[in-house]
């Protein structure tokens, strides 16, 4: 689509034939920082949470969707789904509900974009340049007349304004080394009991935490995302002992009396679907 380029006080703004604008990325949490307390107005994700509950199954402790199971009826709910998404004001939501409408948006789009180019082994193969691998900088959406990435949505929305390490379990990359997309949609009132569930989830799963011999292995995302659980990798560890089981436990305190950093960061970008598992 055709751009025009408009500047406005020093800055460049892009807009298209349409009216929606692509804003510095800088600007975009600002953008997104009002919400209205005490406001009852409550987002509608019924959708979303039937085409979930259709397609997960879990699968030794991972949940798989099953893209190649999607229909066209599918395709078109969950299409009419992220468009209704986009008429919502979203300033007009109180902070949980607006919590739970953008980790709805992100994984939405995410099953949408591996839709579209399904078949694929791993959502790093969908790309719109030689220089990206996988779709993170694409614009997908459009709220409140701003042009919007999933990068955008997680690292210029999500986690600055929300300030909870805990949506890193709950945006999902469909991908097998991600925490699960959960087979329910996040609403006000299951917000903080998915969030829990997530990270306990990926944190006493191997692709969480595990070790081989002596070695500690432990999720990029810890590495990627490192400034979210800690400075250093022994605040980590004594972060990831919260939520492992009793003898992982153990071994994790163990290993911190004799050694302080991680062993290795590990992560599969295989697609989270059933048939790459059988």
């Amino acid at each position: 689509m055709k751009k025009a380029v408009v500047f406005v006080v020093g800055l460049l703004v892009f807009t298209n034939t349409f009216g929606f604008t692509l804003l510095p990325e800088s600007e975009i949490t600002e953008r997104w920082q009002q919400f209205s307390p005490g406001s009852a107005v409550e987002v509608n994700h019924t959708d979303w949470d039937e085409l979930l509950k259709r397609h997960i199954f879990t699968a030794q402790g991972i949940n798989l969707f099953a893209y190649s199971s999607v229909t066209s009826a599918d395709k078109n709910e969950l299409k009419n789904y992220v468009e209704y998404l986009q008429t919502i004001v979203v300033t007009e939501l109180d902070r949980k509900e607006q919590f739970a409408y953008w980790i709805n948006l992100y994984n939405a789009l995410v099953v949408q974009i591996v839709v579209e180019n399904y078949p694929l082994e791993s959502i790093q193969e969908i790309s719109d340049s030689l220089f990206s691998r996988g779709p993170w900088r694409q614009k997908l959406v459009y709220v409140e007349g701003i042009d919007l990435s999933l990068d955008n949505i997680e690292h210029q929305i999500l986690r600055p304004i929300f300030k909870d390490n805990r949506i890193h379990y709950a945006v999902n990359c469909a991908s097998m080394g991600c925490p699960n997309l959960q087979a329910q949609a996040y609403t006000r009132e299951n917000l903080e009991a998915l969030l829990d569930l997530g990270a306990e989830q990926y944190i006493s799963h191997p692709r969480g935490v595990s070790f081989n011999n002596d070695q500690l292995i432990v999720s990029s995302i810890f590495d990627w995302y490192a400034e979210d659980f800690g400075d250093n990798d022994q605040q980590i560890i004594m972060y990831l002992i919260r939520f492992v089981d009793a003898d992982l436990k153990g071994y994790l305190q163990d290993y911190l009396k004799g050694r302080k950093s991680i062993d290795e960061f590990r992560y599969d970008w295989a697609l989270n679907e059933p048939s790459l598992n059988k």
